[in-house]
This record gives C-alpha cells, structure tokens and sequence, in this order.
C-alpha cells in the first residue's frame, strides 16, 4: 500500500474528523442543560483474572448503552494502548510494569473481544512503542494473537510505504497537522486505553494524554539526542501551556471514540519509575465512557482531585489543565455535575493519590 505523505483525500479527512469536529462545534453553541448527560461507568475488580476483567468491562460497556454506535463508520478498529519507558526499563519496587505504570493486557483483551463481538473484522493495537521486544515482553504478541489482531509500532510506517500528513481540523493551537501513520485516519473507531496516573508534567494522564503517543518521537525532538517529545514541551517557560495545547491537537486530529481506563492497579506519584518515589496503588476500578473528556474528569475525581483545577493547583501544579481546554473546544466536558456516573460511586471509590512534583 502506498499514499504519499501530503495526500489526504476529503473523503478521508471529513470521514476521520468531520463527524467529531462539527460534534464539537455543536456541543460547544448547545447548552449542556439541553444536551444529555454523558455516560461514565466505574466498575471494579481486585486483579487482572480473565474472567473477572471481561465480566466487568462488558458491565460497563453494557450501562454506556454497548459500542454498536461506536462502529457505525465501519468495522475497522484500533486501541491505542500506554506502554512508556525507555529501553532501559525500569520496575517500581520489583514489580511487573503491567501492575504499576502500563495498560494491563488483560484489558485490552476484554476490550478487544468486545468488538470483535461487535462486529469489528479489522482489529488493530497500537503504540509508538521505544523497543520491538516490549511487543513480546509484556505479552502483546500473545493477546493479539488471541484477538487476530495487528499489532502497529506507530514510529515505523508498516503496514504502509510511508506516513501520513493528518491535518488537525479548526484553529489549532500548536501543530496544524501531525506525522502519523496511516492507519490512525484509515480506521473506523479508535479506543484509547490509558493507565489512569498521575504525570509529573501533566498533572494527570488518562485517555486525552494517551494520545501523545501517537507520533514518532524522532520527528518531535528539539535536538537530535533527545530522546522523547521534547518538541512537545518546548522551553521550559512554554511548557505549561504549550504541551496541554498539543494535547488538544492530537486529540482533534484522531479523535477518541471510545475510553476505558485501566485503574485497577496502578502507581501513586508520577507516570513511569524515571520520576522519584513511586509507590503502587491499587484503586481497583476500571471506568469507561465515549465522552473521553467526562471518563477522564472521572477518573481525575477518583483519585482525589478536581478535575476542574486550574494551575498551578493540584494536580496541574507545572500546567494549565488539559481538561478544561478539552471542555472550552466543546470535545467534552470535565464538569462532574455534567456527567451522569454509573455503576461504582466516585465517592465509594475514591483513591487519594500523591502528586507528582
């Protein structure tokens, strides 16, 4: 397959953003008394037991009302998934990876079986992941087996001949397109399946924040031995609003169709062991939703903030809060008295987690 890297047909582009771009549009001119409540689902689970996962994803996809209307482009599909590091990998207190900072497979399966009951015959996980061998590390080549799934490292343009340009729709605030590859515009819905963290620059990542690792880091760098997005952040005075602008561009460009984050057992502290004093948590919830914005003001509550915080408040102590930006371009809202929550109660749920500084 080959699509040259600056062709992208409006076809293409109106079926991979219009749909959601005039969604916005309309969301943010209606007020949200005349618009329904989106629907948030906290389930819950004390590990990762196959069984118990399924059971407990297919509850929630259930009260969000299933994911027929999620496929209603088409029957293409990709999970976005949270598998962060270096190549240099690094446990939090000897524990496994999947129970402390990344996406828990098990999930991902649960989810993945779900659609493929839903209807879904092109089954794709994706992750700009920093070494080939976390495919096989952490099991990913083994669920992806068990779903006839793909899986795509977003840095490499397999299965293409190249990237994709893919425009970010409106006003952008920092990138008017991104380098993507090109099956992030050739599927029908995209899921994203974060860690529910805390992140040292972020304040929080959930499904929006997931999405940062879409791009090839390399085309991202403000110098050559950098080794992440440091173009992302930019200087360090740009950063707190730089790097949540980027965020809504992301998310414009490949928007989320369908979030259920991972909360099950996580870390307390920051996204990833290079950051000092993690501790594992185990809040035991899994939340779901097709607002991406509300499930992850949801999961923002459930660990003991406000999801409405501005910086330099807690947890957005180094930036302005991804959230609120999200609510003001009308792609969802974090204002909780806004979002109908279903199943577990925040309040029965809730997991204080320390900040990252």
């Amino acid at each position: 397959m080959s699509h040259p890297l600056h062709i992208f047909s409006r076809r293409t582009f109106l079926k991979t953003v219009g749909a959601a771009t005039a969604g916005a549009l309309i969301a943010s001119c209606t007020p949200q008394a005349a618009r329904s409540k989106p629907t948030i689902v906290i389930t819950q689970a004390v590990n990762y037991d196959p069984k118990l996962i399924r059971r407990q994803v297919q509850a929630a996809l259930d009260k969000i009302g299933g994911i027929a209307d999620v496929l209603k482009h088409g029957n293409r599909a990709a999970i976005k998934i949270n598998v962060t590091g270096s190549q240099q990998m690094q446990q939090v207190n000897k524990l496994p990876e999947i129970e402390t900072y990344h996406t828990h497979p098990e999930v991902v399966r649960a989810v993945g079986q779900l659609l493929r009951d839903a209807g879904v015959t092109r089954l794709y996980i994706v992750e700009a992941v920093y070494a080939k061998a976390h495919w096989h590390d952490y099991g990913w080549d083994e669920v992806a087996r068990s779903l006839g799934a793909t899986l795509v490292d977003l840095n490499d343009t397999t299965p293409y001949n190249d990237f994709a340009a893919t425009p970010v729709p409106g006003d952008h605030h920092i990138y008017d397109k991104f380098t993507f590859n090109h099956i992030l515009s050739d599927i029908d819905a995209f899921v994203s399946i974060p860690k529910m963290k805390c992140h040292n620059t972020c304040g929080v990542t959930h499904s929006l924040k997931n999405l940062v690792g879409l791009v090839p880091y390399r085309f991202y760098t403000m110098n050559e031995k950098d080794e992440y997005r440091s173009g992302f952040h930019g200087p360090q005075t740009e950063t707190a609003k730089r790097l949540p602008g980027v965020i809504m561009d992301l998310n414009r460009a490949r928007p989320v169709n369908l979030a259920v984050i991972d909360g099950i057992m996580t870390v307390e502290g920051g996204e990833g062991p290079w950051v000092q004093g993690l501790n594992q948590l185990k809040p035991g919830v899994l939340i779901a939703g097709k607002d991406p914005v509300a499930a992850d003001a949801v999961a923002t509550a459930v660990m003991g903030f406000d999801p409405q915080a501005e910086f330099p408040k807690e947890p957005f102590v180094h930036v302005h809060n991804h959230l609120n930006m999200a609510r003001q371009l009308g792609l969802g809202t974090n204002v909780l008295d806004e979002i109908k929550v279903a199943g577990a109660a925040i309040a029965d749920v809730r997991t204080p987690f320390k900040v990252s500084y």
